[in-house]
């Protein structure tokens, strides 16, 4: 690698002559979405990782009681509402000139047409087990709480998840694919900071052992991805990963509002 020359950019410029060289864009069936991690890298991202499911696991442990969040009133509330909305405006935008961008570097490519673990199954799960477990604070407090927490529930999962795969984002944009992944994730951050604070204005909300266990599990699951290079999800094993690794991030939403007064389970009683 040539002194001062970031190793990201130095892969990013290979690829980008390779493509030059053959005339023609990456395949959709031989191109993933992100580059693995391999060797060292591998290892060092499964470790980190595991560390942080013990983290969480630890801190589940430690918490005997659910913990109530100072909510916003007033005008600080009705800004998190603002920045909420606006960063997922900003990132759709984000979204939309990336892929654009894409388009015309790659006029020929076309995306892998593989079914990466979906959150649509999840989410209608979610929205209705919070809508029950938070009908007792009446039903406009549960209608928020299940329409917060289930826009929230990806977040827990994207946020990671991002920040891994972010520097490996595949195909890159000439002729500065940093540039351009900054655009698209930044603006994705400041989105998933913001769903994630939305449900500070929830009363119902409580941070519970349970929602630090789930993601404790989540982060497990990663640790397990990262050993196989948290690898494009196109083979069964790191698709079931993927799966389940969301899977865990919804049930982490579920269990904050799955909690009663003396902070053990609650199972929704009135």
């Amino acid at each position: 690698m040539a002194p001062g020359i970031p190793e990201g950019s130095t892969r990013d410029d290979a690829l980008l002559r390779l493509v030059q060289a053959q005339g023609a864009p990456p395949s959709s069936s031989s191109t993933p979405l992100w580059l693995p991690y391999e060797g060292r890298a591998a290892i060092v991202l499964a470790l980190v990782l595991f560390l942080v499911a013990c983290g969480f696991a630890y801190a589940g442990k430690r918490l005997h009681t659910s913990i109530a969040i100072t909510r916003p009133r007033g005008v600080a509330a009705g800004f998190i509402i603002v920045i909420w909305l606006l960063s997922g405006y900003t990132f759709f935008v984000a979204y939309f000139v990336y892929g654009l961008q894409v388009k015309l570097a790659y006029p020929g490519f076309v995306a892998p047409r593989v079914r990466v673990g979906t959150f649509f199954p999840d989410a209608p799960a979610t929205f209705f087990m919070i809508l029950y477990l938070t009908r007792r604070w009446g039903w406009k407090v549960a209608l928020a709480s299940a329409l917060i927490g289930t826009a929230a529930a990806p977040m827990i999962f994207e946020f990671p998840f991002d920040l891994i795969v972010m520097m490996r984002t595949n195909p890159p944009i000439p002729t500065h694919p940093a540039l351009y992944r900054q655009l698209l994730f930044l603006s994705l951050f400041l989105w998933e900071f913001a769903s994630l604070l939305a449900l500070t204005l929830l009363p119902s909300m409580r941070v519970t052992a349970y929602t630090c266990y789930a993601v404790a599990g989540m982060f497990a699951v990663f640790a397990v991805w990262a050993a196989f290079g948290f690898a494009f999800p196109a083979e069964p094993l790191t698709l079931a990963l993927n799966v389940i690794s969301k899977i865990f991030c919804f049930v982490a939403v579920i269990m904050l509002f799955a909690w009663k007064d003396d902070g053990e389970f609650s199972d929704a009683k009135a």
